[in-house]
C-alpha cells in the first residue's frame, strides 16, 4: 500500500504510455454526435426500427393498402362473375408436379355429382385434366375504378378451365376475388372514419383543454355519456335510422360518418390532457401576448408538439372502426349489396349448417384478423417511437 502524500503536496497521477489512437476517439465522437445532432424524426425512426413486429406490420399494411388500388387487376374473376356449374365448390389446391414431372403451377379440373342422400354437390378432381394457371393474361372484363375498361389480370384460370383457390359461394362466385374487392371497402372505411374522428377529437378536445371553464365541463360530461353507452347497440341504433331507399354509396358514407362521430371521444380526451399541461408553457404565453388567436395557438404551437402521440392513438383506433363495419354488415344493418365488404361476405356463414358443410365461407375472417393484429402491432411501435428518449 503506497503512503499518503504529505499535506499540500501534489497528488500523483497516472499517464498512459500506450500510443494514441485518434481513429478510436474520432469514431466514438462521430457516433455520439450522430445521436446528439439527429432530428426528432430520425430518432423516432431509429426507435421504431427496433420494434421488429411493428416494422413488419407496417410493411404488411402498406402492401395491403397498395393492393386495394389495383384490386381489379389482382382478382382472377370479376366481382359479380357467376359460375353456375360450380356452386359451393371447395378450394382447389395448387400443384406443381403431375405424374412425377414438373409442370408449373396448375389445378386439376373437376367433375360434380349430386349426393342423393344429403342433396349436396360432391366435387372430385380429374387427374387427367391438367389446367395450367396463366399469368398476366386476359380474363373477365372490368372497369378500373369504374372508369377505365379492361380485361387484363395478374392471374387467370386456364382457357375453358376453372380456378377457385378459396372456393365459391352459393351463387358460384369466386371467394378469393370477392375478398380482394371487399378489402377496398373495409379498409377505406377505417381511414375515412379515423379522419373524421381525428378532426373532431383535435378541435373539441383542443378547445376543451385550452379554454377550460364551462365548455370543458360540457365536453367532459358529453364524452362520459357517449363512453358509457355500449358501442355495438349504439352503432346498430344509428345505422337502423338510415332509410333503406338510400343508395349503397350513400349508406357507405353514412356508416363511415357514424363510426367517426362515435370514436372521437378517446382522442379528444388525449388532446385535452396534453393541452392542459402545455397551455402554461412560456412559448404559449408569448404567443398570447403577441396577439395570436386561439386556433393559431392550438394548430401551430400546441398540436404539433404531440402529433406523434395522436398518430399512434389514431392507428390503434382504426381496427375498432374496421370491426365496427364488419359487425354492422354481418348483422345486416351496415353496408348492403351490391357493395361488397368483409362483413357482407361473412353473412354467407351465419348458420352453423353452412359452416359445417362449406367452411371456406369463413375465409374472409382471416384478412380481418391479420389487419387488426397488424394495426395493433403498428400502433404499439408508433407509441414507443413517439417518445424516443425513453
Amino acid at each position: 500500500m503506497s503512503p499518503l502524500p504529505a499535506p499540500g503536496a501534489p497528488l500523483p497521477h497516472y499517464v498512459s504510455t500506450a500510443p494514441f489512437d485518434p481513429q478510436a476517439t474520432e469514431s466514438m465522437t462521430a457516433a455520439q454526435s450522430r445521436i446528439h445532432l439527429a432530428s426528432q424524426k430520425k430518432l423516432m425512426w431509429w426507435k421504431f426500427k427496433q420494434h421488429k413486429l411493428a416494422l413488419i406490420s407496417g410493411i404488411f399494411l402498406a402492401a395491403v393498402y397498395l393492393m386495394i388500388l389495383i384490386v381489379e387487376f389482382l382478382a382472377p374473376y370479376g366481382l359479380h362473375t357467376r359460375n353456375v356449374d360450380f356452386i359451393h365448390a371447395p378450394p382447389q389446391p395448387i400443384h406443381f408436379f403431375d405424374k412425377g414431372s414438373f409442370v408449373g403451377p396448375f389445378v386439376y379440373g373437376r367433375s360434380m355429382t349430386l349426393d342423393i342422400d344429403t342433396l349436396h354437390r360432391v366435387y372430385t378432381d380429374k387427374t387427367n385434366d391438367v389446367q395450367p394457371i396463366r399469368f398476366f393474361c386476359r380474363g373477365d372484363a372490368y372497369k378500373f375504378w369504374g372508369v377505365v375498361a379492361s380485361n387484363y389480370h395478374l392471374v387467370c384460370p386456364a382457357i375453358g378451365g376453372q380456378m377457385f383457390l378459396l372456393g365459391t359461394d352459393r351463387l358460384g362466385r369466386d371467394v378469393l376475388s370477392r375478398i380482394l374487392y371487399g378489402a377496398r371497402i373495409s379498409l377505406t372505411i377505417g381511414l375515412i372514419g379515423i379522419s373524421i374522428s381525428f378532426v373532431l377529437g383535435i378541435v373539441i378536445g383542443g378547445l376543451a383543454g385550452y379554454r377550460g371553464g364551462i365548455f370543458d365541463l360540457i365536453v367532459q360530461r358529453l364524452i362520459e355519456v357517449l363512453q358509457s353507452l355500449p358501442s355495438l347497440p349504439l352503432w346498430m341504433a344509428l345505422a337502423a335510422i338510415m332509410p333503406v331507399t338510400w343508395s349503397p354509396i350513400v349508406i357507405y358514407f353514412g356508416i363511415t360518418v357514424i363510426l367517426g362521430i362515435i370514436d372521437w371521444t378517446g382522442l379528444a380526451r388525449a388532446v385535452r390532457s396534453k393541452l392542459l399541461a402545455l397551455r402554461e408553457e412560456d412559448y404559449v404565453q408569448a404567443a398570447q401576448l403577441m396577439g395570436a388567436s386561439t386556433p393559431r395557438i392550438i394548430g401551430r404551437h400546441l398540436v404539433p408538439g404531440f402529433m406523434s402521440h395522436l398518430i399512434a392513438s389514431a392507428t390503434i383506433s382504426i381496427p375498432g372502426m374496421i370491426l365496427g363495419e364488419t359487425a354492422l354488415s354481418f348483422l345486416g344493418l351496415g353496408l348492403r349489396p351490391p357493395i361488397t365488404s368483409w362483413g357482407i361476405l361473412l353473412t354467407e356463414a351465419k348458420s352453423v349448417s353452412v359452416i359445417a358443410f362449406y367452411p371456406w365461407l369463413l375465409y374472409p375472417i382471416i384478412p380481418v384478423v391479420l389487419v387488426i393484429l397488424a394495426f395493433n402491432f403498428l400502433g404499439d411501435g408508433l407509441r414507443d417511437a413517439a417518445d424516443p428518449y425513453k
